[in-house]
């Protein structure tokens, strides 16, 4: 057959096969490095340690290409397919890798591989079915040019419509359909290269897989709950992945709330907490009129703000949403209805960011700051010198600040680094514990403008934990919770990560 009579490809439609590969490829590997960062903890170790070895075998592919002699359109359909498969089901088959499988490590590993490796071998078969088309220049500036456009769509839409619209299990089903289609619409543009017998064998895979991709997709949510249940010990009442973290609500003899798998509160105990949280510091505070609380969603921070009478306005700053819509629907009844009453103001915002806008706000006196603890960048840049100094400009100055700072036993130097922080921003601290079952010894800082005593009497009486004798004692460090030495927690150097990092791994927090 001469080239005239040779059928010509759709090139259009093969250079949007390109578009989607690139998208479906780059949204697989931030699958598994979010994925990871989830349940392993550090995302800057679980990103980059994720996107090498997903490049890596991407050049695995690119290399084994080459063994690839003849039935190039066939075998390029077989890759699209096996790539939607592994990749649609990726994120299920971590997930439960993660709630039951003995080394989570090496299936994430073996699965980046796998799908990598997929990945890498569709472009160059797909640049040698279009070889008879297209010179070689253009074709290398049109592959290349639609693979990193794919590439920016994948990495744009992932962060900002896919997972939070359909979190990592739909995300990663949604894009093995998209794969499994390419796969079938190759049937159709590549049909005459392939033999007939065996184009129809391929369209009848593809169909099942999108069919069978589509039904796990339809009944995600069971399996997710499913798949969560056995990281839990009580039953999961809600779950929701919201743009910034998991957030799920266990019930049991207590009811417990975890962000990202790891646990921030249970009614059981969550008292003790948050009474130390908030009472110190209104023992201190000459007034507290004027209140600002950073993070503490969860509205149990706000019902012991609310209990003084002369509190007359609060601003919450929450960047999650989600969490507040959560404890209104889950512990409205537990935080005494804080979040709706009408002294709050609400706002979702990084804290970071609110902070530098609002200089110039009227100063506040208190400031209870919540965060979750630095287990990553994110959060840990609202534990740096920088934050504390924003922090300190929108205070009176007789105001009073406490932070939550992990424990001075488990998380010895984070807890101190946290303190030399504040200093360093030019705040007078006292440290101080409180024993908390759910999370054992957990550790706080009072700081102020000005030198100041630790407080001896609490301002309001009748609470469940603190009375006068028991808030003398939260100011004593044992020896083995004792000050040790450590850097300045700095934006561009957060060494409190590290610390963290490394003590949560000792004691498997």
């Amino acid at each position: 057959m001469g080239d005239a009579d040779r059928p010509r490809l759709n090139r259009p439609l093969l250079f949007v096969t390109v578009l989607v590969i690139a998208t479906s490829g780059l949204v697989y590997e931030l699958l598994a490095g979010t994925l990871a960062s989830y349940v392993l903890g550090d995302s800057v170790t679980q990103f980059s340690t994720t996107i090498g070895t997903y490049l890596f075998a991407m050049g695995i592919g690119s290399f084994l290409s080459r063994y690839v002699k003849n039935d190039v359109a066939r075998r390029f359909v077989e890759v699209e397919l096996g790539a939607a498969v592994l990749g649609g089901l990726s994120a299920p088959l971590l997930f439960v890798g993660f709630a039951r499988a003995e080394s989570f490590e090496v299936l994430l590993y073996a699965t980046i591989v796998a799908i990598g490796t997929l990945v890498g071998l569709e472009i160059p078969l797909l640049m040698r079915i279009l070889k008879e088309e297209l010179a070689f220049a253009d074709l290398v500036a049109k592959v290349l040019t639609f693979d990193y456009v794919g590439a920016l769509l994948g990495s744009v839409l992932f962060a900002l419509l896919f997972v939070p619209a359909m979190g990592l299990t739909r995300t990663s089903l949604f894009f093995g359909m998209l794969n499994a289609a390419v796969a079938l619409l190759a049937t159709h543009t590549l049909g005459h290269l392939i033999a007939p017998k065996v184009t129809r064998a391929l369209r009848l895979v593809a169909i099942l897989v999108i069919a069978g991709l589509a039904l796990l997709f339809i009944r995600a949510d069971r399996f997710t709950l499913w798949t969560e249940q056995a990281l839990y010990r009580d039953p999961v009442v809600f779950a929701e992945q919201s743009p910034f973290q998991r957030i799920v609500v266990t019930r049991g003899r207590s009811t417990e709330l975890y962000l990202d798998g790891h646990l921030q509160l249970s009614t059981a105990d969550e008292h003790r907490y948050h009474e130390s949280l908030v009472h110190p510091a209104f023992a201190v505070a000459p007034r507290h009129t004027r209140v600002l609380v950073l993070g503490g969603g969860d509205g149990f921070a706000l019902r012991e703000i609310f209990r003084y009478p002369d509190v007359e306005e609060v601003t919450l700053v929450d960047l999650d949403e989600a969490v507040v819509r959560m404890a209104r629907r889950i512990f409205g009844a537990a935080n005494g209805g804080s979040l709706d009453d009408p002294r709050l103001r609400i706002v979702h915002d990084d804290a970071m960011v609110w902070l530098d806008e609002h200089a110039d706000a009227p100063p506040f006196d208190v400031a209870v700051v919540d965060f979750p603890d630095p287990g990553n960048f994110s959060l840990g840049k609202l534990y740096t010198r920088r934050f504390y100094a924003l922090l300190r400009r929108v205070l009176a100055p007789d105001s009073v600040v406490v932070v939550q700072s992990t424990s001075p036993l488990y998380a010895r130097r984070s807890f101190w680094c946290i303190e030399a922080s504040m200093r360093a921003a030019g705040f007078h601290t006292r440290p101080y514990h409180a024993n908390v079952p759910s999370f054992g010894e957990w550790g706080f800082v009072l700081a102020r403008k000005l030198p100041f005593d630790e407080p001896a009497e609490l301002a309001l009486r009748g609470l469940r934990y603190l009375d006068d004798a028991t808030l003398r004692t939260l100011f004593v460090f044992p020896p083995d919770m004792s000050r040790v030495p450590v850097e300045i927690n700095v934006l561009n150097e957060q060494v409190l990560v590290r610390y963290y990092d490394d003590e949560v791994r000792q004691w498997d927090l």
